[in-house]
């Protein structure tokens, strides 16, 4: 079966993605150091990749480090994961949240078989010869998932990836996934998802990571998601289980240059606590308030720090 890849380069693509550059500037300027605290005196960066989740968990780590005294310059909503990283190893940022799956395969250069079975201890090794250190992680998981409209799932008997590859072997015409870039392109992404279950999309529709929930079942029957990512309940979406269990694990944590934590080791001490707070359920309804909600990245990561008692 012949596949055709479209790319949606459409103005409201283009609209979507600026709006969430501008929201991830929510924290301000260059940050609101007290002058006093753990951290008084030091100038760090805080980047991110462009999705609302990491934007978010920078803004958190952001404010975290003002309340300890540091002045933090924002340079969240960097595009793609490897463009992030080579910030990171490049020194224009100092730290930003990754995902060990991340870590494993597309920074290490791993693929997805034969995965430790502590794979954070793994990744914390094989990236310190990079001379990047991996702090503590979150208990959330934010892994890749394919996802269909309920009512589809449900007219169609569709629960996990075995499912969906048998029904678009026998239904082409509605074979379509939505996706964004990174992931059409990345072997624990598309190509691998494909290649595990014996199967390809008859289509692909190549769009902004923040246009696909609403296209999943408009342009397309299946879309690439995110498991905490709270539009899959507002867009009345059914994950389709990875019952192969292709997708590696990607859990949260905070990644930044050995040097920087070398020489502000309290930055582990003041964020510990945070990413223990941030359980699948919280990283969930917080990345709600702002794609469903409306509110800013600044606001609720200011809110939540403050509710939790975490800003000392």
């Amino acid at each position: 079966m012949k596949r055709t890849t479209a790319k949606a380069t459409t103005l409201t693509a283009f609209g979507a993605g600026l709006v969430l550059m501008l929201t991830a500037c929510g924290g301000g300027d260059d940050g609101g150091a007290s002058g006093s605290g753990e951290l008084a005196g030091a100038e760090l960066v805080v980047g991110s990749k462009e999705f609302t989740e990491s934007i978010l968990l920078a803004q958190i780590t952001a404010a975290a480090l003002e309340n300890a005294g540091a002045t933090v310059e924002d340079k969240t909503g960097i595009s793609g994961s490897a463009t992030v990283r080579e910030a990171l190893e490049t020194g224009e940022v100092d730290m930003y949240w990754d995902y060990t799956g991340t870590g494993w395969v597309n920074i290490l250069g791993n693929t997805t078989e034969d995965v430790p079975e502590d794979l954070y201890a793994a990744v914390v090794e094989g990236d310190a010869a990079n001379d990047i250190a991996w702090l503590e992680p979150a208990p959330f998981e934010n892994t890749y998932r394919i996802a269909v409209p309920t009512a589809f799932a449900e007219e169609n008997g569709l629960t996990n990836m075995s499912d969906a590859a048998a029904y678009i072997q026998d239904n082409p015409d509605d074979g379509a996934v939505c996706a964004a870039s990174e992931f059409i392109n990345r072997d624990d992404g598309l190509p691998g998802l494909e290649e595990a279950y014996g199967f390809e999309f008859s289509s692909v529709v190549e769009l902004d990571l923040n246009l696909i929930y609403t296209q999943i079942g408009e342009e397309c029957s299946f879309g690439e998601v995110f498991s905490t990512d709270a539009r899959i309940v507002s867009n009345e979406l059914t994950v389709l289980e990875d019952d192969q269990e292709f997708f590696v694990e990607y859990q949260g944590a905070m990644t930044l240059r050995q040097e920087t934590l070398d020489e502000y080791p309290a930055i582990a001490e003041i964020l510990a606590p945070i990413s223990e707070a941030l359980t699948d359920e919280t990283i969930t309804e917080l990345n709600g308030r702002i794609d469903n909600d409306g509110e800013q990245p600044r606001d609720v990561a200011d809110e939540w720090l403050e509710s939790e008692g975490l800003l000392g």
